[in-house]
């Protein structure tokens, strides 16, 4: 990481596990990315906003789901850095990553109400994928996160 960069805070951040009633969780392709990389919902925390209200309210803002059922919080907090290439662009260049908070969600509605097409969107195409497939298809900075949440599902779910 470049010198002017290393003392930038991490943004506060939520992220959320969505299983279908198949345990398969919801995966999306990021506009700003388009290569075959997909990341499961997740955003910052508003001022005054707790992790859990954070997190629902990320949840609809970007796949329009808010039929679900909270499983657990995940214990703990889990972070990231972002790359050198995106130092000092993503976030206005405020942040050098982010430290989250994720939750296991169940998802209750039907796929037809998922949508991603919402007022800022920020996803391309959206799947539900095998739990132990989400570091396969996440991008190579967050494979550590994924690893780590896809180990502490497992034992939520098992």
């Amino acid at each position: 990481m470049k010198e002017k960069f290393k003392n930038l805070p991490l943004r506060n951040g939520v992220g959320i596990v969505v299983l279908n009633n198949k345990n398969k969780v919801f995966v999306a392709k990021r506009i700003d990315n388009p290569k075959d990389y997909w990341q499961m919902p997740q955003g910052g925390v508003d001022k005054g906003e707790d992790f859990l209200t954070a997190a629902y309210r990320e949840l609809e803002e970007e796949t329009s789901i808010k039929n679900v059922k909270l499983i657990k919080e995940i214990d703990g907090t889990m972070t990231y850095e972002l790359p050198d290439h995106l130092l000092g662009i993503i976030w206005k260049g405020r942040y050098k990553g982010q430290k989250q908070k994720w939750f296991l969600m169940r998802y209750l509605g039907d796929d037809k109400d998922i949508n991603i097409k919402t007022k800022k969107p920020e996803f391309l195409e959206w799947k539900w994928i095998d739990l132990d497939m989400i570091t396969d298809v996440a991008v190579d900075f967050k494979s550590h996160l994924y690893e780590e949440i896809k180990d502490k599902v497992k034992k939520i779910i098992n």
